[in-house]
């Protein structure tokens, strides 16, 4: 069997894709691609979803972050980030799938949108010392560990009770000095009160 000739064969297109859901969810790449299929062929019929050929080609995941790299086909880039975007549950777990670039090629894909190692920067465990439940904070992201499951919220919805949260071994370093900082301060303020 000959190969088709250069101009014949199908362009393609690569979804980079952030991937954000509970810390105790367990996804796999296959169930993210039965998902995504699922969801293709839902928003865009049989016909559509044939045409658009999503495939997930890249995926890694870990304590509820992730990411992906996604083919599709080059005519049908925006009918493949809205089946990306209909995507709300995988294998029961609540997902949330966002498109942060498209590129040609994997690899330029991969540089240029995905982090190498698919995880968030800044991931810590944090235990307010008046409820004692475990918050999983991620960034600007914060998920509460309760009795029934997580409940998002975000360091706003925490703000008030900063005085309250004991952060980990990592970060009493920085408190330390925030401390040091503040008793600087209110020794200069009544020095200007004399």
């Amino acid at each position: 069997m000959t190969h088709l000739p250069k101009h014949a064969r199908p362009r393609w297109r690569y979804l980079a894709v952030e991937i954000e859901t509970w810390p105790d969810a367990d996804l796999r790449r296959d169930s993210v691609q039965r998902a995504l299929w699922y969801a293709a062929q839902n928003l865009l019929g049989d016909p559509g979803s044939a045409d658009a050929d999503l495939s997930v080609v890249r995926f890694r995941f870990g304590d509820g972050v992730g990411e992906a790299v996604v083919r599709v086909r080059r005519d049908e880039v925006s009918t493949g980030r809205a089946a990306v975007a209909c995507v709300s549950t995988v294998d029961g777990a609540a997902v949330g799938l966002r498109v942060v670039g498209v590129s040609g090629t994997i690899r330029a894909c991969e540089e240029s949108y995905l982090r190498a190692d698919g995880r968030v920067d800044d991931e810590r465990e944090v235990v307010t010392q008046s409820d004692g439940r475990t918050r999983h904070v991620r960034g600007r992201l914060v998920d509460v560990e309760t009795a029934s499951g997580f409940v998002g919220a975000t360091e706003i919805d925490y703000s008030e009770t900063d005085s309250e949260i004991d952060y980990s071994e990592t970060d009493s370093e920085t408190d330390n000095s925030e401390t040091d900082s503040e008793t600087d301060n209110s020794e200069t303020d009544s020095e200007t009160n004399d």
